[in-house]
């Protein structure tokens, strides 16, 4: 994939975001000094635009700490602005490594339904496949047999098998006979969808126990990763999904999807800030290839409405 067209739609994935910071910082930098008023407006500015309290007051501090002999300008606002979420996403971009010994790397995928949970795990799938990684696929949502049919066809279509059951059977048992398989062919990673009916969190919290108990008996170690799948568009309700996801099923990082223009991207700002979990990567577009590694550099600078650094 050409780079810069992927930073191109990267900033086209968070272009919600900094148009509304934009929108917000409008007219605030017609006086010549900075005083508490202007800054007060500023950091509103930067709650409104989905970066959260905690940030805005990081960089509300930032600004009263630097010197503006001729004013502030915008453009400055949003390079401060660039720098900071950056020092906030920096310690949370980490890649999913497959380091797990013995095989397989179990990696449970959760998320509500309609996040993007099973097309994730197909670009997850195709992303480990360019590193060659061997990959598995259990269908552990076995509450919907569309989950079932439309993980079938994704898997498919990339070239990786998929263990799958009947609709309403028993997902501990399909993961159950996942890490059995991958073990016996040698296969790195195994990748399993779980169901995501919050609706029900007791049930859905006591599958998961259901498959951890299983997985326990056969890996100690298992699940190595437990990754949460948050669509973009849902804006601050991500975070409420990542508190209860936290408790339900332990999850140790996130995957964001569905960054587009309408998205509201600068959430995941606030979930850093919030929750420190790793962010492994972010999907923009339908595409196989739109799955890619997190990058806070690259990431800021789209969340703040700017060019590529040193373009």
């Amino acid at each position: 994939m050409n780079e810069g067209s992927w930073f191109d739609r990267l900033n086209a994935g968070f272009r919600k975001t900094s148009e509304k910071l934009g929108d917000n910082l409008t007219g605030l930098f017609t006086r010549a000094a900075l005083d508490d008023e202007t800054l007060d407006e500023i950091e509103e500015a930067l709650i409104a635009s989905d970066l959260g309290p905690a940030t805005a007051a990081k960089i509300r501090r930032r600004l009263a700490g630097e010197r503006f002999e001729r004013g502030l300008s915008e453009e400055a606002v949003r390079e401060i602005v660039a720098q900071e979420v950056e020092k906030i996403l920096a310690p949370v971009a980490k890649p999913l490594e497959i380091e797990a010994f013995p095989r397989p790397q179990v990696i449970l995928i959760v998320g509500v339904n309609g996040s993007g949970k099973t097309t994730t795990i197909a670009k997850l799938s195709h992303l480990l496949l360019e590193q060659d990684y061997g990959v598995l696929l259990a269908a552990g949502d076995t509450f919907r047999a569309a989950a079932i049919e439309q993980l079938k066809i994704w898997a498919d279509r990339i070239g990786v098998p998929v263990i799958a059951g009947p609709e309403g059977g028993d997902s501990s048992a399909i993961v159950f006979d996942g890490v059995k398989r991958a073990t016996a062919e040698g296969i790195d990673t195994l990748i399993v969808d779980t169901a995501g009916r919050l609706q029900n969190k007791k049930g859905l919290m006591d599958e998961l126990a259901k498959i951890r108990r299983v997985l326990g008996r056969l890996n100690p170690a298992a699940p190595h990763d437990v990754v949460l799948v948050l669509d973009a568009t849902t804006g601050q309700n991500a975070l409420s999904q990542i508190e209860v996801f936290k408790e339900v099923a332990g999850v140790t990082g996130l995957i964001m999807t569905k960054l587009d223009g309408t998205a509201r991207g600068g959430v995941l700002v606030a979930a850093a800030e919030q929750f420190g979990l790793p962010i492994h990567a972010i999907g923009i577009g339908e595409g196989m290839d739109d799955l890619r590694p997190f990058d806070a550099r690259e990431t800021a600078r789209a969340i703040a409405g700017l060019g590529r650094a040193g373009a």
